[in-house]
């Protein structure tokens, strides 16, 4: 009897994680509750705005705004290196991953924009 009672909830506990699967890859929902994943989601949601000084780097160095946007999505924050309780605006020291790993980015996130202030290449 008890080995019936583990199959019937196995087979309702495994269709119901594949329906709830397709339900929430349909909406497109994310799940940021790590520190770097809710700071560059706070950072990416905000208008984005560049400095002359980071223009200048991105135009030097080849960088366009969809690396930018690739830092600003999976990139690591260095909680170190920034600013975060900064009043009125927070500061952070953001780098990217993989191909990007020497691209670094210095973003100011105020109340309804992110600034990317400097853009640095190692």
């Amino acid at each position: 009897m008890l080995v019936k009672r583990i199959f019937y909830y196995l087979i309702g506990l495994t269709l119901g994680s594949i329906g709830v699967y397709f339900f929430w890859q349909k909406k497109n929902a994310t799940f940021d509750y790590g520190m770097d994943a809710r700071t560059l989601k706070t950072i990416r949601i905000k208008e984005r705005l560049f400095s002359d000084d980071a223009k200048n780097a991105m135009h030097k160095f080849n960088i366009d705004t969809l690396k930018i946007s690739t830092i600003l999505t999976n990139g690591d924050v260095d909680f170190g290196k920034s600013e975060p309780r900064q009043k009125p605006c927070a500061e952070y020291y953001i780098t990217g991953k993989d191909s990007l790993k020497n691209v670094h980015l210095y973003v100011k996130r105020c109340d309804s924009t992110s600034t990317i202030e400097k853009v640095i290449v190692d």
